[in-house]
């Protein structure tokens, strides 16, 4: 099996139907307001790339799907070429990333498949890689490297696939050692999503769940807020030792949700 890739225990059963929806006309509300937000973000063109416009543009989707966007307190020393790792829920999670801090994404090839969706992730530059392919590993390594060198900060999911809560798979080490490699910090993530403050698995993106099912299940739910907790940066020379570290600073214990500042609604 690829380290690009995990066959994850999470499947849709995991999921948890019982969760507060809005009414018929506000999911549609929503649906209208993402299409109008996914319209303009085309017609921006090749700006969507610039790291305040695409910023602007994720709290946008965010907005039209009602999801309020939360995070902790800011932490000091930011490094520009950092390898951002976060735990991996929801294809909403990069959207919630990009609209803390515009970075170049690393994803699944099948994502670049998705209608819309991969025509304007590739306009933002992402990075796509076969999970299923063990000889592109070394490739893939090599360009991440090349990346960070540049000074571009590059996020990796590196739990491989996602998971219905924070504290998922094991994170895999391939791509902490482009870090190794290019020298540069590592900076682990957050992302955890709750209903009316209590943890919930409705925005998670499991099995065999396509995309339109899961963006309904988020369309539709009620009070649904995304965390984002960023922990300070990591350096080392051993991936294996970055990938542990990372993993107990993203999966360790969350703070309370009345710490967070909520930035978008």
């Amino acid at each position: 099996m690829s380290p690009w890739s995990v066959a994850a225990p999470c499947t849709p059963d995991c999921l948890d139907d019982s969760t507060p929806r809005v009414p018929l006309t506000e999911t549609a509300r929503r649906y209208a307001a993402l299409t109008h937000t996914l319209i303009r973000s085309v017609a921006t063109g090749e700006r969507l790339a610039d790291p305040r416009v695409l910023r602007g543009q994720a709290r946008a989707v965010l907005h039209a799907l009602g999801v309020r966007l939360e995070t902790g307190p800011p932490v000091p020393g930011i490094t520009p070429g950092a390898l951002v790792v976060a735990n991996h829920i929801s294809w909403l999670d990069a959207v919630a990333l990009l609209a803390v801090e515009p970075v170049t994404v690393l994803a699944k090839r099948e994502v670049g498949q998705w209608p819309v969706v991969g025509t304007l992730a590739r306009r933002i530059g992402t990075r796509f890689i076969d999970r299923g392919a063990v000889r592109e590993l070394p490739y893939a390594v090599a360009e991440l490297t090349d990346l960070l060198r540049s000074g571009r900060s590059v996020l990796v999911f590196p739990q491989a696939t996602t998971w219905c809560t924070v504290a998922g798979g094991r994170f895999h080490r391939a791509a902490f050692q482009a870090a190794v490699d290019a020298g540069a910090p590592v900076r682990p993530m957050t992302v955890d999503y709750l209903q009316g403050g209590v943890p919930t698995t409705v925005a998670a993106f499991l099995g065999s769940d396509d995309f339109t099912t899961s963006l309904r299940r988020v369309a539709q739910a009620r009070a649904l807020s995304v965390r984002v907790t960023a922990h300070p940066e990591l350096r080392g020379t051993d991936r294996r030792t970055l990938a542990a570290a990372a993993a107990a600073a993203v999966c360790g214990p969350r703070p309370p949700a009345h710490t967070a500042t909520r930035v978008a609604a």
